[in-house]
C-alpha cells in the first residue's frame, strides 16, 4: 500500500479550489450567508421593540390628556399615528395597523384635579405578546412622571394618579403558542415546499432524465406547473396536520372562516412552490438548490415577525421583510385564527402574495427558456 503522498494531496487540493473558483454561486452563498446573518442579528433584530404604532381615543382632550400623550412620544415606546373614534379604533386593531389603542374617559382632567383616580384604558393587539411587553410596562411609570408638576401630591403619595386598565386583545393572557403555532404553519410550509420543488429539476439532471423531458413538445409553462400540482396536495396534507395540532394540543383558538384560511394557504403554498421551481430551474445542482432554499429562508424566518416583532425592526428591515410572502401570511394567518377577520379587513396582505408569485413565476419561465436552449 503507498504512503501519504504529499504531491498526490497537492494536486487534489489544487483540484477542489479550482472548482470552487467555477462554481461561483455555491462560493458567493459562501460569502454572503455570514455577512446576511452578521447584518440581520445586528442590525435588524431586536427584541425590545419601540416606535409602536398607536392610535388615541380623546373623550376628555385636556391639558393632562395631551401631556400624556406627549410623554408617550418622548418614551420612543409609541408612534402615535392620529386621533380616532372608538370604532375606528377596533378597525385598526383588527387590521393590525395600530399595535395599541390608548382612550382617554370623558372627566379625565375632572378627575385628577380633584385627586379621583379616572381610568385609562390601554387595548394592545396581544398576538404577539413579545411585542407589547416592553411597552405596556413603560406606561405603569408614565403616571407620577407626567402629572408630579402639576400635581404636588402625586409624588409624595408615591402611587400612580391614574388606573391603567390593560385589555390585551385577541389573546388575554399573553400566551405564546397563540402566537408561534400559527406562525410555525407558515415557517414549515415555507420550508418544505420550496425546497421540495428545488430539488425537482436538479435531480433530473442528475439522473440523466432531463434529457428527455427537453425531448418532449411541452412548453416551459406546462412543465413548471406540472411539477408544482403534486406538492400542492402535500402542503395542504400539511397544513390540516398542523391545525388539528393546534386546536388538540395547544388548544388555539380558531375564531375566523377555515376556507378562507385554505384558500389563503392555497395561494401562499403556490408562491412558494413557483419560487422553489425557479431556483431549481436556475441551479445546476442539488446542493445549489438547497444553498438558494436556505438564503432565502432565513431572511424570511428572521425578518418576517415569526422570531422577532416585525415592528422593531429598523425600517429597511421592513420594507424587505414587505417583500417576503412569510410575513404576509403571519398576519393572515393570526388575523383569521386569532381574530376572525374576514376578507376585507385582510386584502392588503392577499394581494402582495400574489404578486410576488407572479414575478417569480415570470422570472421561471424566462430563466427555464435558458435552460432549454
Amino acid at each position: 500500500m503507498n504512503g501519504f503522498s504529499f504531491s498526490r494531496w497537492l494536486g487534489i487540493l489544487i483540484k477542489e479550489f479550482i472548482q470552487l473558483r467555477r462554481d461561483r454561486l455555491t462560493f458567493g452563498m459562501i460569502v454572503m450567508m455570514p455577512i446576511m446573518q452578521l447584518l440581520l442579528f445586528g442590525f435588524a433584530i431586536n427584541s425590545d421593540p419601540r416606535h409602536m404604532p398607536t392610535a388615541v381615543v380623546m373623550a376628555d382632550p385636556g391639558p393632562f390628556a395631551r401631556a400624556y400623550v406627549a410623554a408617550m412620544k418622548n418614551s420612543e415606546y409609541f408612534r402615535i399615528v392620529g386621533t380616532v373614534d372608538a370604532r375606528d379604533a377596533d378597525t385598526l386593531l383588527d387590521r393590525g395597523e395600530v399595535q395599541f389603542v390608548v382612550t382617554f374617559p370623558v372627566g379625565f382632567n375632572r378627575d385628577l384635579v380633584r385627586g379621583s383616580t379616572p381610568v385609562l384604558l390601554v387595548e394592545a393587539d396581544a398576538t404577539d405578546p413579545m411585542a407589547t411587553s416592553g411597552a405596556i410596562s413603560v406606561l405603569n411609570k408614565l403616571g407620577i412622571e407626567v402629572f408630579a408638576p402639576d400635581l404636588p401630591g402625586v409624588r409624595a403619595a408615591g402611587t400612580a394618579p391614574i388606573e391603567l386598565r390593560i385589555h390585551r386583545r385577541y389573546n388575554p393572557e399573553g400566551i405564546t403558542a397563540f402566537n408561534v403555532v400559527p406562525g410555525l404553519l407558515g415557517v414549515i410550509l415555507t420550508m418544505t415546499m420550496i425546497l421540495m420543488t428545488g430539488l425537482a429539476m436538479t435531480r433530473e439532471r442528475e439522473r440523466g432524465t432531463f434529457e428527455n423531458l427537453l425531448a418532449t413538445p411541452a412548453t416551459p409553462l406546462e412543465v413548471m406547473t406540472g411539477k408544482i400540482v403534486p406538492y400542492i396536495l402535500i402542503g395542504l396534507i400539511q397544513v390540516a396536520l398542523v391545525l388539528v395540532a393546534a386546536r388538540l394540543i395547544f388548544e388555539v383558538p380558531m375564531q375566523g372562516s377555515l376556507l378562507l384560511l385554505f384558500a389563503v394557504v392555497l395561494l401562499f403554498i403556490l408562491a412558494n412552490l413557483t419560487l422553489g421551481i425557479t431556483f431549481s430551474s436556475i441551479a445546476q445542482n442539488q446542493l445549489q438548490a438547497m444553498q438558494m432554499t436556505f438564503f432565502f429562508f432565513l431572511p424570511s424566518m428572521l425578518l418576517s415577525g415569526f422570531m422577532f416583532p416585525f415592528r422593531g425592526m429598523p425600517e429597511w428591515a421592513q420594507v424587505i421583510g414587505n417583500v417576503l410572502p412569510l410575513t404576509h401570511f403571519l398576519v393572515l394567518v393570526r388575523g383569521i385564527l386569532l381574530k376572525g377577520n374576514g376578507l376585507d379587513l385582510l386584502w392588503g396582505h392577499v394581494w402582495p402574495i400574489g404578486v410576488f408569485m407572479l414575478a417569480v413565476l415570470a422570472l421561471g419561465i424566462k430563466t427555464f427558456r435558458r435552460t432549454l436552449d
